[in-house]
């Protein structure tokens, strides 16, 4: 039987959700079925090594996305691949207008956040008027559906929900016989915050909370970086918060999900937050702000973590010590997730995706 050609479209493979999603599903789709490529606009990032060695890399060495639509039509032009898998937002809004001009072949497109909150510039925007282009949109939450068909019109039948998958075994490989990180103090709680320092992740938000806690021994460690970390650094100065630290991006995060007494997710707006996932991976309680996101797809109330409003800046403030004097069970956090989001109980569903599209 003829493997149904996939290529799948990123930016890069810096260590990023989409790129961190996109990687496990190449790395684990059935190769009796499937042969799997992955176009890179350029060629880098810590993924990289991840990927299985008969995972093919077309790295097209465009330095900008505006730049990569003339190259990404030559490769589906010269390989013809049965299905055209695009991964990150901007490209599929580009790619959109342009589907038609291959009438053999199938496009996905897989949504990495709320629309509606993630994407401001006008020019972009427009590109989502040809969306229903797409043979299939993967959607990972219900936030997402919504918006798609509320404000940009996308037809129901197009879009398929599926959540991100959590690939235990890689996580557990990356905390097997780890031990504390030397910035968490004992006698202190320690408190872990992840992701871009951006806007978006709602730092600035976070750090306010945290300076109603100084009185408090918990230490707030926040992994990332981004356009915001000299703004966020000159706050953390200002407000006096010597108990918060930032660590910058970190090779093995989860060594520091693992031994944290608490996962904080401070985000304005997500997709389907894989950190989140990731925390309960690690059997690490959480509390999350009550944002668009499928956050409340995630959190289950009091077994895996809680959600709350973190613009209420003294309430957020009390709850992280209330959770910080209970008791939560691992086993039971981490049970929640791979219940629901394990890579194989999520990797079926993308196969039987693919499958369907080649059948119509």
């Amino acid at each position: 039987m003829k493997k149904i050609s996939v290529i799948f479209i990123l930016p890069d493979l810096e260590t990023g959700g989409a790129e961190r999603i996109v990687t496990t599903i190449a790395n684990h789709l059935s190769r009796d079925r499937f042969e799997p490529k992955i176009l890179l606009l350029r060629k880098q990032g810590g993924y990289l090594s991840l990927l299985k060695d008969d995972v093919e890399i077309i790295d097209i060495n465009t330095e900008r996305i505006r730049h990569s639509l003339k190259p990404i039509l030559r490769e589906i032009y010269r390989r013809k691949p049965d299905i055209v898998f695009s991964g990150y937002g901007e490209v599929n809004a580009y790619l959109s207008m342009f589907i038609k001009v291959f009438p053999k072949v199938r496009f996905i497109a897989r949504e990495t956040n709320v629309v509606s909150e993630h994407v401001t510039r006008k020019e972009i925007k427009f590109f989502y008027h040809f969306y229903n282009n797409y043979d299939r949109i993967i959607a990972q939450s219900n936030d997402m559906m919504k918006d798609l068909t509320d404000n940009f019109s996308i037809k129901p039948g197009k879009i398929t929900k599926i959540n991100n998958p959590v690939d235990f075994d890689f996580i557990e490989q990356k905390t097997a016989g780890s031990v504390k990180p030397e910035s968490f103090r004992y006698h202190y709680k320690n408190v872990v915050a992840i992701g871009n320092l951006s806007a978006r992740k709602g730092f600035d938000n976070l750090l306010k909370v945290f300076s109603r806690l100084t009185g408090e021994n918990i230490l707030l460690h926040i992994l990332g970086d981004g356009k915001d970390r000299e703004v966020l650094h000159r706050m953390k100065d200002f407000l006096g918060l010597e108990h918060v630290i930032f660590h910058g991006r970190q090779d093995n995060p989860y060594r520091f999900l693992k031994h944290a007494d608490l996962f904080v997710l401070s985000s304005r707006y997500e997709g389907f937050p894989n950190v989140l996932l990731e925390a309960g991976a690690c059997g690490t309680y959480s509390l999350a702000n009550n944002c668009p996101g499928g956050i409340n797809e995630i959190i289950q109330h009091g077994i895996n973590g809680e959600v709350s409003n973190i613009e209420d800046h003294e309430n957020f403030s009390r709850q992280i010590v209330r959770i910080l004097h209970e008791t939560h069970h691992q086993d039971a956090v981490k049970n929640s997730i791979r219940s629901r989001f394990s890579k194989d109980l999520i990797l079926d569903q993308y196969e039987a995706a693919l499958l369907d599209l080649i059948r119509k």
